[in-house]
């Protein structure tokens, strides 16, 4: 009995399989690039527009420099670490779309070493508006009182503010030094870099403190809360100044060691004053104090003329590479101009949905990466060759072109991904956008190779290199070098 007709019907499933693959990957491709556009046209009222670091986009750069000479040496880099933290915290809360952080240390001379925080907020332009915003975290202290010398300051200002017009008042002196040099306040070296959390409570009747008086209850992580309980333990029926942003605001008496961790900020808020101050400092305390030395904000101008220049570059780019995978590989190459494409579609979804922030070295890495996104093609469609000229049909040259093809393919890849890891692990900021882009783009287009082009062979006809036609002809390369 003739098996023909089971086969015929097997080809003809087959075949339908392979046009409906296609299909839905070319709807898919077309869903993607449509997704694309809309988000490129919409700008910032699009639900996942494209993301520009500050080159591009433009904003505010703003640099701190903190104050690290109460800290010990071997301290400074932790303490940077967290006070980059609690600011990048703090920018994040307003809204910032990827704003960068980071520490630099900066030295004049081998004695002298600055420690600078540096805020790149893209797309804010209102340098008084940001500067504000992070100004708002408070750095929270705990000091001990001298009293005889609070009591000495005391005095003199209450003889200055009572000396008659043209009076003489002697200079104050505590223990032979005068009280305009004398600091009150002693360093307990307790600050809101210990703080784990805070909140309102609302204090009873006791303790000098009104009915339902707002307080803001904070506690210690297990280091604070050791040395908060030295300070209680060591200075009991002393005060203990609080201070917020370097101003008094409670200064209650020490009765007895307080153990725990646990503490009362009072200074007789509003409930409002209360739960902001809870708020801020649940935002994060700064470790250390900061100022702002330098301000500037960058245009966007420059930065559109990057992006348009880059977009020309990668258009030429895809055009000049697709021209030469159609010129020597012919027909093959036609399906990797195809499969470049949506490379280059599936590439942009994947920045939108990250989100990846672009900056211009993000743009150079997605220029190369279409250089590098036919690298699979080129190991495959030579294999490919090879097998049609031992004279298999072209979809099975086309099988065993991507089996033999693969290892090569994938070791090819990895080493990039791995270069790309380690640019981003050790590289700046700048690099790093450079090595994330690439990174991703060369996943893609590893997998754009197997898939995506394999697919698309796969419905072209099944063509014999010994068959006469013009089909055959446009298996083989462009020329001949011999």
């Amino acid at each position: 009995m003739s098996t023909k007709p089971d086969t015929t019907a097997t080809e003809s499933t087959e075949n339908f399989l392979r046009w409906f693959r296609a299909f839905v990957v070319f709807a898919v491709m077309v869903a993607l690039g449509h997704f694309v556009y809309q988000s490129a046209t919409a700008g910032d009222a699009a639900r996942f527009p494209f993301k520009f670091g500050l080159d591009l986009a433009g904003g505010s750069h703003l640099v701190y420099e903190a104050d690290v000479s109460k800290v010990e040496a071997s301290e400074v880099p932790e303490l940077m670490g967290v006070l980059r933290e609690v600011i990048e915290r703090r920018v994040n809360l307003f809204g910032v779309s990827e704003p960068v952080v980071r520490v630099e240390r900066s030295s004049f001379v081998a004695e002298t070493t600055m420690e600078r925080l540096v805020v790149e907020l893209p797309g804010v332009t209102d340098v008084g508006a940001a500067v504000d915003e992070i100004g708002r975290t408070p750095l929270l202290e705990f000091k001990l009182v001298n009293r005889e010398a609070l009591a000495a300051i005391d005095s003199a200002a209450a003889l200055e503010a009572s000396a008659t017009s043209g009076a003489v008042i002697g200079n104050v002196r505590v223990n032979g030094q005068s009280v305009d040099d004398i600091d009150p306040y002693i360093d307990t070296g307790l600050t809101g870099r210990y703080l784990e959390s805070a909140a309102v409570e609302f204090a009873g009747a006791q303790s000098g403190q009104l009915a339902n008086e707002p307080v803001v209850s904070i506690r210690f992580n297990s280091e604070g809360a050791d040395l908060f309980a030295q300070i209680t333990r060591d200075n009991v029926g002393e005060p203990l100044a609080i201070f917020l942003d370097g101003e008094v605001i409670s200064t209650p008496t020490i009765n007895e060691p307080i153990l725990g961790g646990t503490a009362i900020i009072s200074g007789y808020f509003t409930p409002q004053d209360a739960k902001a101050l809870a708020e801020n400092l649940n935002f994060g305390a700064l470790p250390v104090p900061i100022k702002l030395v330098s301000t500037q904000t960058i245009d966007a101008t420059l930065g559109a003329a990057v992006v348009k220049d880059s977009l020309m570059a990668g258009a030429m780019g895809l055009l000049l590479v697709s021209l030469f995978m159609i010129f020597w590989y012919r027909l093959p190459g036609v399906v990797a101009a195809v499969a470049l494409v949506a490379y280059v579609v599936i590439t942009l979804v994947s920045f939108l949905l990250i989100p990846i922030t672009l900056t211009a070295a993000g743009l150079a890495g997605f220029v190369l990466s279409l250089g590098m996104a036919v690298d699979g093609n080129v190991l495959v469609f030579e294999r490919m060759k090879e097998e049609f000229r031992s004279g298999k049909s072209s979809r099975e040259a086309a099988r065993v072109g991507f089996s033999r093809a693969w290892s090569a393919i994938r070791d090819g890849n990895v080493t990039a991904l791995l270069s790309a890891i380690i640019l981003f692990w050790f590289g700046t900021a700048l690099i790093k956008g450079f090595a994330l882009v690439l990174g991703v783009g060369t996943i893609i287009s590893m997998l754009s190779a197997i898939t995506l082009t394999r697919t698309f062979l796969m419905i072209l006809p099944d063509v014999e290199r010994n068959r006469p036609g013009l089909l055959s002809k446009l298996y083989e390369t462009g020329f001949t070098i011999r």
